[in-house]
């Protein structure tokens, strides 16, 4: 599926050739996001993500940076994750050299000029107003904070309006120099190419890129258990809520029964919640679960937006169907989920950006990279009674974590419920 290549700085080229397409997506990704922060610069990581689209010294300008993109059909742009950055480009085949050079010219040649600085540190702060005017945004920032209290992963990645208003130019340089390094980073090129002629454009954009022998490491999670609940109170007209328990980790080797269990919870129309919680009773239009997976941690959330006075009832009701997967997984049910995983999993992999996606986060993360066959082969292995084994041991109630936002008077009552 896939070739590798190792740089003699460290640097990592993950080539997947894709013959059957007109595009080309190169995805540059750099093992630092939020939780390599302290708290005093919470938001860096995302905040130089910005700036590398806001000037280089061969495109001063972020519009000419765009429109060189723009200009030939393309799609340019990043994201800042608790773990990873990844900056990525997505064009017709025959513009590949004018995406690298874009991107190169991105991560190396950025200007942080003074005043865009400024501007954008007034762009990120309106950023951050956003997501806490979004009751449900930022419900799932306050169950971050339960999930892993006093650690950078229960952090808003953009950090705080406080934190970023504090972090200065230098301060940036210094963290881009000591974290976005040759040896810490992977290019990943998905579409019509071949890896050799991907391998000598990469060597030559990218071969001087210079490397440090060592890095500063992140701040391991220790499981702690500070508080169950939190509660804000708005006058809105819905009750916002995640309920979360602790999952597993990216490294986890049970990590997909995890994801399986999860699209029988809460993934997808057919699934146990919404057929619960929205088709029978009615209670919510939106909801959900998601697991997540960190390099030494992970969860399972479920989300839902409902009537304030619909709260309680529909808390009980999302504990039901927590504590039924326990005692049963039909295996018709267990089939559906499983062919449910791999077509969604199959279908990612039609688009190149999905496919650069794929080999370059798993590369620079666990620096392991699963096979779609491999994956699928671990997910057809895995029986009921394993996932009724493993809903045992995560879904209890003592580890129960429940944020909400919206009209509620009370939280006394709440946390009384928080039993499986």
């Amino acid at each position: 599926m896939y070739q590798k290549t190792t740089l003699d700085n460290g640097l990592r080229l993950v080539t997947a050739n894709m013959p059957h397409t007109h595009s080309v997506c190169i995805g540059i990704f750099v093992g630092v996001g939020s939780r390599y922060e302290t708290e005093s610069e919470a938001g860096i990581s995302h905040f130089i993500e910005h700036l590398c689209f806001k000037g280089t010294q061969q495109r001063p300008t972020a519009r000419e940076i765009s429109e060189a993109i723009e200009g030939v059909g393309g799609i340019l742009n990043g994201g800042t994750d608790k773990e990873l950055t990844v900056y990525w480009c997505k064009v017709a085949q025959s513009h590949f050299p004018l995406a690298l050079d874009v991107l190169t010219d991105m991560l190396l040649h950025s200007r942080f000029d003074p005043p865009e600085i400024e501007k954008e540190r007034r762009v990120i702060i309106e950023e951050i107003k956003m997501g806490k005017d979004s009751p449900s945004q930022w419900v799932n920032i306050l169950i971050d904070d339960l999930l892993w209290p006093n650690h950078p992963l229960g952090r808003d990645v953009a950090g705080s309006k406080e934190s970023v208003s504090a972090i200065t130019g230098d301060r940036m340089l210094g963290y881009l120099q000591s974290q976005y390094l040759p040896g810490n980073s992977v290019v990943a090129v998905a579409g019509n190419i071949q890896h050799d002629e991907v391998l000598a454009a990469v060597s030559q954009a990218l071969g001087d890129w210079t490397s440090q022998p060592e890095r500063p490491g992140c701040l391991a999670y220790k499981p702690e258990l500070a508080q169950r609940l939190q509660v804000e109170t708005r006058d809105i007209e819905q009750a916002h809520l995640c309920l979360a328990l602790p999952g597993l980790s990216l490294l986890h080797p049970r990590r997909f029964t995890v994801d399986l269990l999860n699209i029988i919870l809460g993934g997808g129309m057919s699934s146990r919640l919404f057929a619960e919680i929205r088709d029978k009773l009615g209670l919510a239009y939106s909801i959900q679960s998601y697991a997540e997976h960190f390099l030494d941690s992970g969860s399972v959330t479920v989300y839902a937006g409902v009537e304030p006075k619909n709260l309680k009832t529909a808390i009980k009701a999302i504990l039901e169907q927590l504590a039924k997967l326990k005692e049963q997984v039909p295996e018709t049910e267990l089939s559906k989920a499983k062919e449910l995983s791999k077509g969604r999993l199959l279908l990612r992999m039609e688009d190149s950006r999905n496919v650069a996606g794929w080999v370059g986060g798993q590369e620079v993360l666990s620096e392991r990279i699963l096979s779609v066959d491999q994956v699928i082969s671990i997910i057809e292995a895995i029986t009921a009674e394993e996932l009724k084994q493993l809903a045992r041991e995560l879904m209890v109630g003592s580890q129960l974590r429940l944020a909400v936002v919206g009209p509620v008077v009370s939280s006394e009552s709440l946390e009384e419920l928080l039993k499986l």
